[in-house]
């Protein structure tokens, strides 16, 4: 035997002992899963995948209420007289929504490109021109109103496109109305990101500190209307659904036709 060959043997030996299995060896949760559905992703990224629930591409606000005081031009959608609301209700979702700041932009600080978007109707990630425009931080864009500022500043110039991509876990009530387990948001700003599971103090008012109060397991996403002219494109909703299975035997060990069940 060669030496080369004799030191892979041997590594290979010492490896197994280290690990405590071997190839030959399989663990096996014993959990039946059933088979993830199938999503075609769109084209780009930035387009809906199959499974997804569009709520505007660019031709109508017809998933909208209040959606006929905006006003579609060149199929972008741009802030008119009062919020908007999404007539489809989500609960834990992924969202994916860009916007543009007006240009040239007018004003500073919160007075400049300002709008937001409300999950469920009730918590907001702000929407803002923070392109070279100073502001209080948890109320720059990406921030979680009054309650955090994004992890990092990645906006794009005014009149530019930036995306959010938004992946939310909703908040749960028990029957008495007190807080079974908070909400929690991740989300991207043109592929930064600025969220990072962050866990939710309750919902995001201006006057007042954040308070959780019992609401629907599900609620519609909402456009503020901040009198700025702040454009959207390509929004869109995919409601998470978890996986599904179910135990149907013990954990165990197969090596062979030799199965060991462990211990629990």
């Amino acid at each position: 035997m060669n030496t080369s060959l004799k030191h892979l043997l041997l590594g290979s030996v010492a490896v197994c002992s280290l690990s405590g299995f071997c190839s030959a060896q399989e663990y096996l949760n014993g959990i039946e899963w059933k088979q993830p559905p199938i999503v075609t992703p769109g084209s780009e990224n930035h387009l809906p995948p199959s499974d997804a629930i569009v709520l505007f591409d660019g031709k109508n606000t017809s998933r909208w209420e209040n959606g006929e005081k905006w006003k579609v031009v060149d199929g972008e959608l741009v802030v008119g007289q009062g919020t908007i609301t999404s007539k489809d209700k989500f609960g834990d979702c992924q969202v994916h929504i860009e916007w543009s700041a007006p240009t040239p932009p007018k004003g500073s600080g919160q007075g400049r490109g300002n709008s937001g978007l409300f999950l469920m109707g009730i918590y907001e990630i702000q929407i803002l021109d923070s392109y070279d425009n100073p502001t209080y931080f948890d109320g720059q864009a990406g921030a979680i109103y009054k309650q955090t500022p994004p992890l990092a500043n990645a906006n794009r110039k005014p009149g530019e496109w930036n995306s959010y991509d938004i992946f939310w876990t909703a908040p749960r009530f028990n029957e008495d109305g007190t807080l079974k387990s908070p909400a929690f948001i991740t989300a991207m700003n043109n592929g930064v990101l600025v969220l990072n599971h962050f866990e939710l103090l309750g919902d995001t008012p201006f006057n007042q500190p954040p308070k959780y109060r019992k609401h629907d397991e599900t609620g519609p996403l909402t456009l503020q209307d901040h009198g700025d002219p702040v454009r959207f494109r390509n929004i869109w909703v995919r409601p998470i659904v978890p996986v599904e299975g179910k135990q149907a035997r013990p954990p165990f060990l197969r090596n062979g036709n030799k199965e060991t069940p462990i211990a629990q």
